[in-house]
């Protein structure tokens, strides 16, 4: 068998990572920005930076700064209508809101060791939770991530609670994820930041397959355990009905 390409895999790792650099407060770097976040050398910084603009991944604006190039156009906007959900699944998100008094609702799916935000409707509370569509979250944390790890083995979690601050999060996760997997519903509270609170359950895909968990986030004052126990069959309805329609990634 031949021997992986390891070169060509982290100079790959490497261009990735570079992109990940721009962002929305980022949105346009200097090759000494990059270097200097990077902390690779200036000519690896130079090679990749000439390659990625030639695959029209980025663009120099001719003063000293490169932005996201125009090849990615063509990539975002097909993401975008992969990923955006069908009217029918939008409307149950806005059902669910307003089932819960106003709180708001995110979907997410699993990228390796993050969660990522790819649907979300905004509540109508004064003070909610906020997450952008798009936004990585880290996985050994809320309910969401007991959802998605819920039928992960001891070592995936393990791999996944190494990433966290603190040796205790391992056997934390692990109790979390089985009672998801018991309860086909998850609770947490100020896991990742203090004062707030989430509840989620899974979206299957037509095989089986757990593709998805859908959530509930907002201030922990507001998720007593009363007002979780009104939220949950309204949430399991909704998980359900997007079960149904299984949009997330896209439809056949």
């Amino acid at each position: 068998m031949p021997e992986p390409d390891v070169g060509g895999v982290r100079s790959v790792q490497r261009a990735v990572d570079l992109l990940a650099l721009f962002d929305t407060e980022h949105p346009n770097r200097s090759v000494r920005e990059l270097v200097d976040a990077t902390g690779l050398p200036k000519t690896t910084v130079v090679r990749l930076v000439h390659t990625l603009e030639q695959c029209g991944l980025l663009w120099s604006r001719g003063d000293g700064h490169l932005v996201p190039g125009t090849g990615l156009l063509r990539w975002a906007e097909l993401a975008g209508r992969t990923w955006r959900l069908p009217e029918e699944a939008l409307r149950r998100l806005a059902e669910l809101s307003e089932a819960s008094g106003g709180e708001t609702v995110s979907v997410y799916v699993r990228q390796q060791n993050t969660r990522v935000c790819v649907a979300r409707h905004e509540g109508t509370r004064t003070v909610r939770h906020v997450v952008r569509i798009g936004a990585e979250m880290p996985l050994w944390s809320g309910a969401a991530s007991h959802v998605l790890l819920s039928r992960s083995d001891r070592a995936e979690v393990a791999a996944v609670a190494s990433r966290a601050p603190g040796d205790e999060w391992e056997e934390r996760l692990w109790e979390h994820t089985r009672k998801a997997a018991a309860d086909g519903i998850a609770v947490s509270h100020g896991e990742r930041e203090p004062g707030v609170s989430g509840v989620a359950a899974p979206v299957f895909a037509a095989s089986g397959r757990l593709t998805a968990a859908v959530a509930l986030g907002g201030p922990t004052t507001r998720f007593t355990d009363d007002a979780v126990a009104g939220f949950a069959p309204a949430l399991l309805d909704t998980a359900r009905a997007l079960t149904t329609l299984d949009c997330i990634g896209g439809t056949a």
